[in-house]
């Protein structure tokens, strides 16, 4: 017994050790706010002219299935295209207080993309005071505000962007849910989103309470591997 105590210490200490981010030198950090959407367009950060380092790899984007990756230069499917956000870049739980995703950004108000492919940790400072969010900016848009976090969780309403979702995925046009904040409860989750989409859309509500758009202090860090793998874009060192 005293042996399988002391494993399951040694254990815990490699995890909290794994789960310590190390921010960015002269990185952005500062008090924002948070909301959420899913609009399964292809995500600012996957063109490679929004990537500002040359030898960057922009954020993946995929074909309707949701997980066959496309070349850079396709057109999203918002606009005509047939380049869509990809499945896994759903948000995950890691342990009880610490879940990993991805997020459109904004740190000036609108469309802000150099910040690209930046890993930022979310501390909440309400309503999930004790929990944190580690992000990459995947995204961005006209309609975000200063330090604006907008979190990508499937069933978190499309926005002003209604194709993506529809083509992809048939849903309504106003998307699953309302047009601005989606579904309402774990168990549309489950009865309204695609199989592939549900884990992230429960994800709101397990993990976050169904937490209504929480304010956060957020600080700029290395992404972590398990992040960069999903995405294939590090702005981090």
């Amino acid at each position: 017994m005293k042996g399988a105590v002391i494993l399951f210490a040694v254990v815990a200490a490699a995890l909290a050790k794994d789960l310590q981010f190390k921010p960015i030198a002269g990185g952005l950090s500062g008090t924002g706010t948070t909301t959420r959407y899913w609009d399964c367009c292809k995500p600012s950060c996957s063109w490679k002219e929004n990537i500002k380092t040359p030898d960057m790899i922009p954020v993946s984007s995929c074909t309707l299935d949701g997980s066959t990756v496309v070349n850079a230069s396709i057109q999203s499917g918002c606009n005509g295209g047939t380049a869509y956000m990809c499945t896994n870049q759903q948000p995950w739980q890691v342990d009880e207080n610490v879940g990993y995703g991805f997020a459109a950004a904004s740190f000036t108000g609108g469309v802000d993309t150099n910040l690209c492919c930046a890993c930022f940790k979310l501390d909440f400072t309400d309503q999930l005071v004790g929990k944190s969010l580690i992000l990459q900016v995947t995204n961005t848009g006209g309609d975000l505000g200063q330090n604006q976090f907008d979190i990508a969780l499937p069933g978190g309403g499309v926005g002003i962007f209604t194709q993506g979702c529809h083509d992809q995925w048939s849903a309504p046009w106003s998307g699953w849910g309302d047009q601005y904040g989606g579904v309402g409860s774990r168990e549309q989750c489950l009865s309204d989103l695609p199989k592939l989409l549900q884990a992230g859309c429960l994800f709101r509500f397990d993990f976050m309470n169904n937490a209504n758009n929480p304010h956060v202090q957020f600080t700029q860090v290395e992404c972590p591997a398990e992040i960069v793998k999903i995405s294939g874009c590090n702005l981090s060192p």
